[in-house]
């Protein structure tokens, strides 16, 4: 039965191109629940994605069925939830209450169809909408669902959304609960894959979220018994400058510290989701920090005094929330606070009284904190006239030379493509000219670096406004006051594949990690990866990432294929480039461990040549015959 709910008015085109279509009735066409899911899936689960990005949508799909697990256990059923993945086959096992057998079609296939409409029942719930389920049903090739309820268990099985079998119910002796299969649809999602590591971070901030928890995902047990204080504490890449912070209230939790990196990182969630892009809860902590820290020492401290180099984590649980998309990922409530209240009085009452209070009785903590503020102040001012003219100069570059050419969905704030605008930092203009030409300009910027950026270990944050290159990269980024202003979703390191392109990858990894490791912590970080052959005949081309698919593919196309070896970007022309920046798009993400030291990655790497490091070099070595008379 179609649901005039979700209705679809899908059209000819724009109205200035339907001088030439049949525009009438017949082009009016209303979408099921599941059709419209699957032709307008980032309305539900933002980009599709391969895997490589912890937001593509292979990973909302876990997010969305996990909620479901985690709400159970906020109502306080089922304390432990099982998480098995094998290659794409996701299987998670909750014991919570156990779906109502009668009702497991509606809620796996009927829209706005859920137990999260009954605030008595699911309170300060993760999912509100009956969608999230339905999304994950949709979208996949494979979906069972089946409850454990009362010692009775039944199950059904969906492709794509549609019924394949219904099993009749059973008894059982297994615990209440509620198990789901699935496996996502590769028609929609290519060729994707799971990155582990995306998926422990996930499994720990719900634990940390929900302190007494246990999360097993394949044979490792996520466990938090102190919250907040332990995503701090792990998530710290050197010892704080005091003891952290650990505040709770009912409704809100917040730990904070401040440290040596540069920046601010905050950490916020919303009834256990990670809004990943702040929201109004976090603008409040911003600003009640200021407010409070202002009011106990009695001074105007500068805004960004007070808070340079805070790294802090809130967590806030309301009723009812508004989010600003499906994802979850930003807060856009004002007015949901328990009481009626605004968000930012609920949270400023909190943080002025509770911070206050914790800072008189911590006077060790409170001259610290003071010292660090004086000296961040002391910084700034020294910095004021340097930050000034860099930003002159960026403002009269950016105006008057092509180094970066952006992308259009900037120019519109309403733009639904801008959580998939990238840019590109390439270097020549060779380069850089077949990325311009080949990329879509909707969505992909490029900035052209001049020659090899400086090393910049060791160095302080003045050289960043003193260096012509990574003045104008930072202003393109929009990141000297933080992420919260990021304009691209994916910042891409493009360099050719040869020992100079891996030096200028190193120094630019340097660069973020010395200056902005959050934008590496967070996901924002990219290797394009290019293809360094094209192996072809007169009725096949294909083009080889590595040394086993150039082999592959000369088997394939039989005998004296023609073989190319790509040794730059800009060998490549225009029309091939747009393969390998399109869809198919080839990324790998720069990712930071949990047990990485950035000091101690970047003293080993980029700091002096010690014998450690040559030995480690040597030991390493792999001289590929394509550079081997270059580098003797």
């Amino acid at each position: 039965m179609l649901q005039p709910t979700f209705a679809l008015y899908i059209f000819a085109q724009t109205f200035g191109a339907t001088m030439t279509a049949n525009y009438s009735e017949d082009s009016i066409r209303t979408l099921d629940w599941k059709e419209h899911i699957r032709k307008r899936p980032g309305m539900y689960i933002g980009k599709l994605g391969d895997g490589t990005s912890p937001d593509d949508g292979i990973y909302i799909l876990i997010k969305e069925v996990l909620d479901n697990s985690i709400d159970e256990y906020m109502m306080g059923f089922g304390k432990q939830i099982d998480i098995t993945i094998t290659e794409r086959k996701v299987q998670i096992r909750d014991y919570g209450r156990g779906i109502p057998l009668g009702k497991l079609v509606d809620v796996a296939s009927k829209m706005n169809t859920g137990a999260k409409y009954d605030s008595k029942v699911f309170k300060k719930s993760v999912g509100l909408n009956g969608v999230g389920i339905k999304a994950v049903n949709a979208l996949s090739s494979s979906f069972v669902i089946q409850a454990f309820r009362d010692r009775r268990t039944r199950a059904i099985t969906f492709s794509e959304g549609n019924i394949i079998e219904e099993e009749e119910e059973t008894t059982t002796d297994k615990p209440n609960g509620t198990l789901i299969n699935f496996v996502a649809d590769e028609k929609l999602f290519g060729n994707f894959h799971f990155i582990s590591e995306y998926i422990e971070t996930m499994c720990r901030n719900y634990v940390f979220l929900n302190s007494g928890l246990t999360i097993n995902f394949n044979g490792n047990k996520f466990y938090s018994q102190n919250g907040l204080l332990d995503l701090l504490n792990e998530n710290m890449s050197s010892p704080g400058l005091y003891p952290v912070i650990h505040l709770k209230g009912e409704d809100i939790e917040l730990a904070m510290c401040h440290g040596n990196q540069y920046g601010e990182e905050y950490y916020s969630f919303v009834n256990g989701q990670n809004t990943t892009q702040g929201g109004t809860h976090l603008q409040a902590f911003r600003e009640a920090l200021v407010k409070t820290i202002r009011e106990f020492y009695r001074k105007e401290f500068d805004a960004s005094d007070i808070r340079a180099s805070v790294i802090a984590a809130i967590s806030i649980k309301v009723e009812e929330p508004v989010f600003e998309s499906q994802t979850k990922t930003k807060l856009g409530s004002k007015d949901i606070a328990p009481g009626g209240m605004s968000v930012s009085k609920f949270i400023g009452d909190f943080i002025k009284k509770e911070l206050d209070n914790f800072l008189h009785r911590n006077s060790d903590t409170a001259e610290l904190l003071l010292r660090k503020i004086i000296e961040s102040e002391k910084e700034r001012k020294s910095m004021a006239s340097i930050k000034t003219l860099a930003k002159e100069r960026a403002k009269k570059v950016s105006l008057h030379n092509r180094k970066l050419r952006d992308c259009r969905v900037h120019y519109n704030t309403d733009d639904e493509r801008r959580n998939d605008s990238s840019i590109f930092i390439t270097e020549g203009d060779s380069a850089s000219g077949s990325i311009t030409k080949s990329r879509d300009v909707n969505t992909q910027a490029v900035f052209s670096l001049k020659g090899k950026p400086l090393n910049t270990y060791g160095l302080t944050k003045k050289i960043v406004y003193e260096n012509e290159e990574f003045n104008l990269l930072q202003a393109a980024l929009n990141i000297e006051d933080g992420l919260e202003n990021l304009r691209y979703n994916q910042v891409i390191i493009a360099t050719d594949a040869d020992v100079d392109g891996m030096h200028i990858r190193l120094l630019l990894i340097t660069f973020f990690l010395q200056f902005f490791p959050d934008l590496i912590k967070n996901g924002h970080l990219y290797i394009l990866q290019t293809p360094l052959f094209r192996v072809r005949n007169k009725k096949k081309t294909s083009y080889c990432y590595t040394d086993q698919e150039r082999e592959q593919a000369i088997k394939s196309l039989g005998p004296n294929p023609e073989i190319t070896r790509f040794k730059g970007l800009g060998e490549i022309s225009p029309d091939e480039f747009k393969n390998f920046i399109g869809s198919s798009i080839r990324l790998e993400p720069v990712r930071i461990k949990k047990a990485d030291s950035i000091s101690g990655l970047l003293e080993f790497y980029m700091g002096k040549n010690t014998q450690e490091r040559q030995d480690f070099i040597i030991e390493n070595l792999r001289i590929e015959e394509e550079y081997e008379e270059e580098l003797i």
